[in-house]
Order: C-alpha cells, then structure tokens, then sequence
C-alpha cells in the first residue's frame, strides 16, 4: 500500500500548526503580550485560540486519517483529509476575523473527521468478525 497521500496531507497538517503558531507569535509581538501570558489584547486571544482549538482537533485526526486510509483507502483518506484541512483554515481565518463565522469552517473539518473515524471504525470491525 502506498501512503503517499496520507502522508502529503500529514506534511500540511503540520505546516497548518506552524502557521497558527506563526500567527501567534506575530500577535504576541503586535500587542505586545509577553510569553507566557495567554490572554491580553482580544485579537492576540483569537489567535491563541485559533491554535489552542487547531492543535486540539489535529491531536485526533491525524490517527483518524491514518486508519481510515489504511483499513478505508488512501484517496478517499486523502480527499477526506483535504477536505479537513480546508474546513480548518476556512475555521481559522474566520475565527480571528470574527469568532460568529466560525461555523462553515468547524462544520467542514468535524463532518470530515466524523466520516474518517467512523469509516475506519466499521473497517477495522468487519476485518475483525
């Protein structure tokens, strides 16, 4: 099996983290919020948050990905993950524009988690019985 595509969508999932934290980094020096301060300016809180809440949903679907594209397939674990990668950078955009828009994005990225794990879960069942 080639994970080729799993991998692809792994490498930018991480560069997703590094630029919410990159984005992070150049709130705390625009507001002028010391480490290891997590709160201050409103516009520095909604990029904390925007990475708390990434790398919080990342935590779980990178095993999510992982299952479903070995015991699923590995494009449709591509295209799903895509698809989550999508949803999460719609999610951040809007969440520091205005936190009201943050649906559309959540929505995306937790209707592709839910279809990765619950397509890996019936999988790794019917492999099992």
């Amino acid at each position: 099996m080639d994970f080729q595509l799993t991998a692809l969508i792994t490498t930018f999932t991480l560069i997703l983290l590094f630029g919410v934290a990159l984005n992070v980094g150049k709130a705390r020096t625009t507001y002028k919020i010391d480490a290891p301060a997590t709160t201050g300016h409103p516009k520095f809180e909604l990029a904390y948050r925007v990475q708390m809440n990434t790398v919080e949903n990342v935590v779980a679907f990178i095993p999510a990905l992982w299952l479903f594209s070995y015991y699923v397939s590995v494009l449709w674990g591509a295209v799903l993950g895509g698809t989550w990668l999508i949803g999460r950078v719609w999610y951040a955009v809007a969440y520091c524009e205005d936190p009201k828009k943050r649906g559309g994005g959540f929505g995306l990225s937790f209707l592709s988690f839910v279809i990765l794990t619950v397509g890996a879960l019936i999988e790794i069942i019917k492999q099992m019985v």
